[in-house]
């Protein structure tokens, strides 16, 4: 019984076994392509910009059909135009769109300037998203007079 099992592993089907795994290690995994609400970025960048409007979250959607303020309009118009060099702003409430992918900005936080660089996964988000204001607490150990045991120091 032994006997047969060895000569069934070792026949063609084992071979072929063999080759299956060996050509499974040897093909590299393919990146996955990127796309929001089913569209490629090519697709995106291709899109008129209303329709780009109409697969947005709601939010977003809305500060356009509203309309930027000036302010906005302008800082909206310096990141499209943007090659290369970081685009710095206070301006946090500007929703990004498929145009910024790839820009750099450094967003305001109220004290420094955050520097981010927009991937395709932050269309539909706004800026201020990604340069936060507060960061947690980070408690050390009690100072003195903060315990009873603390009150009394011993006198040299």
């Amino acid at each position: 019984m032994i006997a047969m099992a060895d000569e069934r592993l070792s026949g063609t089907k084992a071979s072929r076994r063999k080759q299956r795994k060996k050509k499974g290690t040897l093909q590299a995994r393919r990146k996955k392509e990127f796309t929001y609400r089913g569209f490629t970025m090519g697709e995106l960048l291709e899109m008129p910009f209303d329709e780009v409007l109409g697969i947005m979250p709601s939010r977003a959607r809305r500060s356009f059909v509203r309309g930027l303020n000036e302010e906005q309009r302008v800082t909206f118009d310096k990141i499209k135009l943007a090659e290369g060099e970081v685009v710095r702003t206070h301006r946090r409430d500007i929703p990004i769109i498929p145009q910024f992918v790839g820009k750099k900005v450094a967003i305001y936080n109220g004290k420094e300037f955050k520097e981010i660089e927009i991937k395709p996964e932050m269309i539909g988000h706004y800026l201020g998203e990604f340069s936060q204001t507060r960061k947690s607490v980070k408690h050390s150990g009690p100072g003195v007079g903060a315990t009873r045991s603390s009150k009394f120091l011993p006198l040299k």
